[in-house]
């Protein structure tokens, strides 16, 4: 069975950075492809960053340039490098083990970590 645990959300100022990460267990990590996705309140969930398994990307045009998605393979690890942060990035993020193909992400309905809070102040 699949578990994704998200950690590193807080609470940070405009134009800070936060790193968050994923723990992932119970998969053949290395095949997998992955993604990160917010939640603001009242809002639906929305795809920020997505990873395939060589290492392809894709991003979100609100956070293009200022967050950054890798995976470490030896560690099962999926992580998400937020700069730059405005307020607007705020909400619960989410971890997901999915499919990534022709250059788009595609969740998993089953496989999302439990989520972590991020606030941004203005």
């Amino acid at each position: 069975q699949v578990q994704l645990v998200e950690s590193g959300g807080g609470l940070v100022q405009a134009g800070g950075s936060l790193r968050l990460s994923c723990a992932v267990s119970g998969s053949t990590f290395s095949i997998n492809a992955f993604g990160w996705y917010r939640q603001a309140p009242g809002k639906q969930r929305m795809l920020v960053a997505g990873i395939g398994e060589h290492g392809s990307t894709i991003y979100a045009d609100s956070v293009k340039g200022r967050f950054t998605i890798s995976r470490d393979n030896a560690k099962n690890t999926v992580s998400l490098e937020m700069n730059s942060l405005k307020p607007e990035d705020t909400g619960v993020y989410y971890c997901n083990r999915g499919t990534y193909y022709m250059s788009d992400y595609y969740p998993s309905r089953d496989h999302w970590g439990q989520g972590t809070q991020v606030t941004v102040s203005s």
